[in-house]
């Protein structure tokens, strides 16, 4: 499984992006998919993460009603749609996939698959 993650760039605070994650696995729809983030010396982080259908997403105290995650199975892609931006927010984001993960799991950096990240940076 190869992942490839885009969208990244320089926004203002309070500005949007749009980051895709596209997958090149014929089973996209079998995979749990995460976004990750890690600010320069700090740890890597779960930001959001979505299960197989969609039916369920998983998001982080420091994004919720502010990111989005999303799929399009059709299209092996998920994306995580970022609104009201703060400087805080700036790191490389990582989309991450694995088949086994459960509910509980889904924060965890316990994926299989990581794609090769995107760099998003706050101005403020």
């Amino acid at each position: 499984v190869q992942l490839q993650a885009s969208g990244g760039g320089l926004v203002q605070a309070g500005g949007s992006l749009r980051l895709s994650c596209a997958a090149s696995v014929r089973t996209f729809s079998s995979y749990v998919v995460g976004w990750f983030r890690q600010a320069p010396g700090k740890e890597r982080e779960s930001v959001a993460a979505i299960s197989r259908g969609g039916g369920f997403t998983y998001y982080a105290d420091s994004v919720k009603g502010r990111f989005t995650i999303s799929r399009d199975n059709a299209k092996n892609t998920v994306y995580l749609q970022m609104n009201s931006f703060q400087p805080e927010d700036t790191a490389v984001y990582y989309c991450a996939a694995d088949p086994d993960l459960s509910g509980s799991s889904y924060a965890e950096r316990r994926y299989d698959y990581w794609g090769q990240g995107t760099q998003v940076t706050v101005s403020s």
